[in-house]
């Protein structure tokens, strides 16, 4: 079996993160033990859990499982609200790290800015601290707007390696995305290839995938890989999941770039990271 070779960027703190992951949510503790093993045998490099996805056991396993070395994966998990806070983030990191029967994460996210509880800036203090004590190789968030960023940027001066976001040719991002580029942010990409099909089904998704050969799922995540972002498509299918990053032996023309992205829908048809305060 050919094993997929995922080019890697570099972030602001050093660490090399793989274009291409898999993403975990919403598998169980077994379906990510089989579906991390199979990608990581495949070549997959980065996995995406989060402790909201309650399956960060079943991602240890699956890695484990593997038997690539732990050096040569990048993990990344995230930080649930209720562990917002100075020390409660530190925490909630080691707990995460139990789950996963690992000794350090590449990666850790704030999941969800909850601006209404106010306590983000808390727990990126923690984060901080993580990062500073050499625990964690890499710190980012996740759904946050320019406005949040802009809040730690002041208060503590420490630039997130990553922004995930919400982000595909039907919600673009504009503006959040030139704004993690203006401050050396890796944007990566949740739900890249929308939800319920209607993204991949749209005739000007099949038709560039006729065009090339591709099925629609590879064309939207080349489009991903043309803009400079990471994504982390999530699929349980051994099949899809090799498909899902085997997207670097051809590119899109500029002219079907923009194609695709005029598909875009604007920021209101977005989750509002303001508003998704559970």
């Amino acid at each position: 079996m050919t094993v997929l070779d995922i080019p890697t960027v570099k972030l602001v703190n050093g660490a090399d993160i793989p274009q291409v992951g898999l993403g975990t949510w919403p598998m169980s503790d077994a379906e990510a033990e089989i579906a991390v093993a199979a990608a990581v045998e495949m070549g997959y490099r980065l996995v995406d859990t989060a402790h909201a996805y309650y399956n960060e056991t079943g991602v240890g396993r699956g890695l484990r499982a593997s038997g690539v070395p732990r050096e040569e994966l990048f993990v990344t998990t995230k930080l649930h609200d209720e562990w917002h806070g100075y020390d409660a983030a530190q925490e909630a990191y080691q707990a995460s790290l139990d789950r996963l029967g690992l000794d350090y994460a590449d990666l850790y996210l704030i999941h969800w800015p909850r601006p209404r509880k106010d306590r983000y800036v808390e727990a990126w203090k923690g984060m901080v601290k993580l990062l500073r004590d050499g625990r964690v190789r890499a710190i980012g968030v996740s759904n946050f707007k320019p406005a949040h960023i802009e809040r730690l940027l002041a208060e503590t001066g420490v630039v997130p390696d990553v922004n995930q976001i919400q982000l595909n040719p039907f919600l673009t991002r504009d503006e959040p995305r030139a704004y993690n580029a203006e401050h050396g942010i890796v944007t990566q990409s949740w739900s890249p290839i929308g939800r319920g099909g209607d993204l991949l089904e749209h005739p000007v998704v099949t038709a560039v995938a006729e065009r090339h050969g591709r099925t629609p799922a590879q064309i939207v995540l080349r489009w991903h890989i043309e803009l400079g972002l990471i994504t982390v498509p999530k699929s349980s299918s051994s099949d899809r999941i090799r498909g899902n990053a085997d997207i670097f032996h051809f590119t899109l023309t500029s002219e079907e770039v923009a194609e695709l992205s005029a598909l875009d829908r604007g920021e209101a048809a977005a989750i509002d990271s303001d508003a998704a305060d559970g």
